[in-house]
C-alpha cells in the first residue's frame, strides 16, 4: 500500500491558476497556497481513511474504490464522484455540484513523494508532499 502514511505538503506547480479557474478568490487562493497541508492515508484493500490536516481545518474522510460519494473541498466548492486505483495510480473523476463541470485528480507516489495532480476546465496543477 504505497499511499499509506502521513505526507506533508512541499510545494505546489501551477496551484494559484487552478484555484483561480476554480472561482477561488484572491485572498483564499493566497490563503491556500500555504495551508500547511497534511494528509494521512490509510488504504486497507480497496477501502480508504484519509484524514487532512491544514491551518484551516481538520477534515475525516472515508471511501471505497468505484463507489461514489460526496466531498467539500475546502474553500466550500462541493464535489460528487470516485476514486479509482489505475495501476500504481489513484485517479479521482469528480463533478462539481454547482455546474457540473468536471475535475480529474490523481495520487502518485514517484520517487518517494506523492504528486497529487489536478486539472479542471483545462488547468493543471500540481501538490507534491513529502512522507513525514
Amino acid at each position: 500500500m504505497a499511499f499509506n502514511g502521513t505526507w506533508k505538503v512541499d510545494r505546489n506547480e501551477n496551484y494559484d491558476k487552478f484555484m483561480e479557474q476554480l472561482g477561488v478568490n484572491v485572498v483564499k487562493r493566497k490563503l491556500g497556497e500555504h495551508d500547511n497541508l497534511k494528509i494521512t492515508i490509510e488504504q486497507t484493500g480497496d477501502k480508504f481513511h484519509l484524514k487532512e490536516s491544514s491551518t484551516f481545518r481538520t477534515k475525516e474522510l472515508d471511501f471505497t474504490l468505484g463507489v461514489q460519494f460526496e466531498y467539500t473541498m475546502a474553500d466550500g466548492t462541493e464535489l460528487i464522484g470516485t476514486w479509482v486505483l489505475e495501476g500504481d495510480i489513484l485517479k479521482g473523476t469528480f463533478n462539481r455540484k454547482d455546474n457540473n463541470k468536471l475535475l480529474i485528480t490523481t495520487r502518485a507516489v514517484v520517487g518517494g513523494e506523492l504528486v497529487q495532480s489536478y486539472s479542471y476546465e483545462g488547468v493543471e496543477a500540481k501538490r507534491i508532499f513529502k512522507k513525514q
